[in-house]
């Protein structure tokens, strides 16, 4: 699944899907209410491929697993409404991810994490493909063409490679 374009930045709610990179940032469009606005390379901004649970030990688990497995255990359904009281939502872990990490996953994570599987699912950005391993997403899939070669997606390495000029890293 390419979480690469879908960003969660600090500071403000929701997520955002990325449009276009300008030289002082992003153009990012809510996907909570389709309103397009440009976001600065001085703001916290992180890609949902970077982002990852704490799990038992000095692991974690990519949020793309996370995810995955949350669409398994609801059989494609919604999860628990972000609002929902602590103890529902420690047990929903408890039972989705039995590995997570108690003391260092708190309850606003969970509740982040809930609001944005239901968001990603409600927007069909997540597409799992029947039976196991293989997923896709909404995005990129649908025949998006950057001004990059045919095939290739820009990575997080790429996207710091290409912010070299500005100075000022986009991601962090």
């Amino acid at each position: 699944m390419d979480l690469t374009k879908i960003l969660a930045i600090s500071g403000k709610p929701g997520l955002y899907k990325m449009l276009s990179q300008t030289k002082a940032g992003f153009i990012v469009e809510s996907l909570v209410d389709g309103k397009r606005f440009p976001v600065f390379a001085h703001e916290r901004v992180s890609t949902l491929e970077e982002i990852s649970i704490f799990i038992s030990g000095d692991d974690d688990m990519p949020l793309k697993e996370v995810l995955r497995k949350f669409y398994d255990k609801l059989e494609g359904k919604p999860g628990p409404d972000s609002g929902a009281d602590n103890k529902t939502l420690k047990s929903f872990f408890l039972e989705t991810i039995p590995a997570y990490d108690q003391e260092k996953v708190y309850v606003s994570d969970m509740k982040k994490t809930v609001a944005w599987y239901n968001l990603l699912l409600e927007k069909g950005i997540l597409e799992f493909e029947q039976g196991g391993e293989g997923a896709t997403s909404g995005i990129g899939d649908k025949g998006d063409k950057s001004d990059k070669a045919e095939g290739s997606e820009p990575s997080k390495d790429n996207m710091k490679n290409e912010t070299a000029e500005t100075g000022a890293p986009l991601v962090e």
